[in-house]
C-alpha cells in the first residue's frame, strides 16, 4: 500500500468504524437467560481451555488484559472482530440459507451511499486512479424470476487500498454507491479495480498480528450487499482470480464461488458479469 502523506491511523479508522457500527443500533432483545448463558460459558470454557492447554503464566495475563483495554479504547473492536470472528458467525448463519455465496460484512460499511441507476458509474476524483472495471450481472430470484428495482449496495477500496470514510484523504462517498437493477433486474456498473489493503498495524490489533507472526493482508474484492423487497439480503465480497492472498486472507473469508475472472475488453477495461439469486423471506 502507498503512505500517503494523510494516510489513515489505527485509531481514525477504529474510531469510524466503532461510529458506524453504533449508528447502526445493533441490538438484540429476544434471547432467554438461557441461551446468554449458554454461549458465554461457551466462549470462557474455550478460554479456559486455551489457558490450561498452553499454560499462560501470570504476566501474559496481565499483558492480555491490557492489550483488550488498548483494543477498546482505540475504537477497534469492530475491526478486530470483523477480521477473525465474523466469518464463523457467517459461515454458522449460511448453513440453512439458499441463494448466492455471501460472507463478511467487515468493518468499512457506511450508510446512505448515493443512488444511482442500474447503468452507473461509481462516485470518483476526477483523477481516480486504477484499472477501469465495468461490473455487469443480473439479480434473480433462486426460481429464476428477475429482480427489476432490486438494491446493490457496493463499496470498495481505492487503487491504494483505501476506504472513503475511514481515510482523510478521500473525499465522502468515493467509490460508494447504491444501484437500482432495471425491469429485468440487470445492472452495471463502472468503477475501477480495487488494490488488496493491509488493515490498519500501528494500534492493538496490528500489534497482536505483528507479534503472532501474521500478515495483515486482504486480497482486491468488491463489497455488496444486495437485496430486493421480500427477499432475504445477501452480503457479500467479490474477488479476483489470481489476486494476491486470496489462499491467506487474513479475515479467511473467500469463498471458491466468490473469485471473479474479469477480461480485458481489448482497451484496458476489464469486465466482469456475476449474478446473484435471492431467496424469499
Amino acid at each position: 500500500m502507498t503512505t500517503v502523506e494523510s494516510s489513515p491511523t489505527a485509531a481514525g479508522s477504529g474510531a469510524n468504524a466503532t461510529e458506524a457500527f453504533r449508528s447502526a443500533q445493533h441490538e438484540v432483545t429476544d434471547v432467554s437467560p438461557e441461551r446468554i448463558s449458554a454461549v458465554v460459558r461457551g466462549v470462557l470454557q474455550g478460554v479456559h481451555s486455551a489457558i490450561r492447554e498452553h499454560k499462560v503464566t501470570y504476566p501474559e495475563f496481565q499483558a492480555a488484559k491490557a492489550w483488550l483495554i488498548e483494543v477498546g479504547e482505540g475504537g477497534e473492536w469492530p475491526l478486530f472482530l470483523d477480521v477473525f470472528v465474523e466469518h464463523v458467525v457467517e459461515e454458522v448463519t449460511s448453513e440453512a440459507q439458499q441463494g448466492s455465496k455471501g460472507t463478511i460484512l467487515g468493518p468499512y460499511y457506511l450508510p446512505n451511499a448515493k443512488p444511482l441507476a442500474a447503468e452507473a458509474t461509481l462516485p470518483m476524483r476526477d483523477d481516480e486512479q486504477g484499472t477501469p472495471l465495468v461490473f455487469a450481472g443480473q439479480v434473480r430470484d433462486i426460481d429464476g424470476t428477475p429482480l427489476g428495482g432490486a438494491e446493490i449496495d457496493i463499496w470498495q477500496a481505492d487503487s491504494e487500498g483505501y476506504y472513503s470514510g475511514f481515510a482523510p484523504h478521500l473525499p465522502e462517498g468515493n467509490l460508494r454507491g447504491v444501484v437500482t437493477t432495471d425491469e429485468e433486474g440487470r445492472f452495471e456498473i463502472r468503477t475501477i479495480q480495487p488494490a488488496p489493503y493491509q488493515i490498519p498495524t500501528d494500534g492493538p490489533t496490528g500489534k497482536l498480528i505483528t507479534a503472532a507472526g501474521w500478515h495483515p493482508w486482504r486480497p482486491a474484492h468488491l463489497h455488496l450487499i444486495v437485496r430486493a423487497p421480500g427477499h432475504r439480503p445477501i452480503t457479500t465480497q467479490l474477488y479476483f482470480a489470481g489476486g494476491e492472498y486470496l489462499e491467506s486472507d487474513v479475515a479467511e473469508a473467500v469463498k471458491p464461488e466468490l473469485v471473479l475472472d474479469p477480461q480485458d475488453q481489448g482497451d484496458g477495461t476489464l469486465r466482469s458479469t456475476y449474478d446473484f439469486e435471492l431467496e424469499r423471506a
